[in-house]
């Protein structure tokens, strides 16, 4: 009896070890992995001043002047920070909360320290018949992260998506790639809440503002080196869909770091 009872006891403290070891080793709960990203403070000031602009005309950014949602993440896909331009949760649209998540994931999970995509780049090639047609289904969003509460910390410091691994690919503008001094790409930014142009117009102000957009090249076909995973118009190729008339010259003239 006291042997049966002290093999149970070792076969115990080793469970215990080894599920000691799963969790140290297990990235997603790592703080180091966020290093070099900008805070949920940061991020949220970001956004704000993106969504603002100086000149107060919502419109220069070809979308309806609505509040929004970003997320940023690390190079394993992480999320280091999450952030809404609103009084609360429920100003601007919850479903985009999850989609700025998956804007995040998508542009890190296909860019590289020399070729950049942004998900605005992604949206011709995966209809049918595109070169990268499926591509959106290729990994699916973890729910019971994406969901999972409580819901008055959605958008703040504490929202239950830090640390977790988001998942999912969204094929519409809004995703960019981190990409530092070095220009080496250390995470992604993701923007929801508009139409899918503003997105992509908001997310780039925004990575301008953060200075991690260091961008070496990409698949652009604008013809503008200083903008290499800007969106392009219109929808072909690389193209994307112009949400109405102004947007082209406001991609054109988006902000870049010299």
């Amino acid at each position: 009896m006291k042997k049966t009872l002290l093999n149970l006891a070792i076969m115990g403290t080793l469970v215990a070890a080894s599920n000691a070891a799963l969790a140290h080793s297990d990235d997603s709960k790592n703080p180091k992995s966020c290093a070099g990203l900008p805070s949920q403070s940061t991020l949220k000031s970001a956004l704000q001043a993106a969504q603002y602009d100086p000149s107060s005309d919502h419109a220069l950014n070809g979308g309806f002047g609505l509040n929004m949602w970003a997320t940023v993440v690390d190079r394993d896909g992480i999320v280091c920070a999450v952030a809404f331009t609103g009084a609360d949760r429920g100003a601007q649209w919850p479903g985009s909360r999850v989609i700025s998540a998956q804007k995040a994931n998508t542009a890190n999970a296909f860019s590289l320290d020399g070729l950049a995509l942004s998900t605005a780049n992604l949206y011709s090639a995966v209809q049918p018949g595109g070169s990268l047609f499926g591509l959106q289904e290729s990994n699916p969003v973890d729910t019971a992260a994406a969901y999972k509460g409580p819901s008055k910390n959605y958008g703040l410091a504490n929202d239950p998506l830090v640390g977790n691994k988001i998942g999912g690919v969204n094929v519409f503008g809004g995703g960019l790639a981190l990409y530092d001094g070095n220009r080496k790409v250390i995470g992604a930014i993701g923007v929801s809440g508009d139409s899918s142009c503003a997105d992509h117009n908001i997310a780039w102000r925004t990575r301008n503002t953060l200075l991690l957009d260091h961008v070496p090249s990409a698949v652009s076909v604008s013809g503008d080196a200083t903008r290499p995973d800007n969106i392009v118009y219109p929808v072909g190729g690389w193209g994307h869909p112009a949400c109405n008339a102004s947007v082209a010259a406001i991609a054109a003239a988006l902000p870049v770091t010299r």
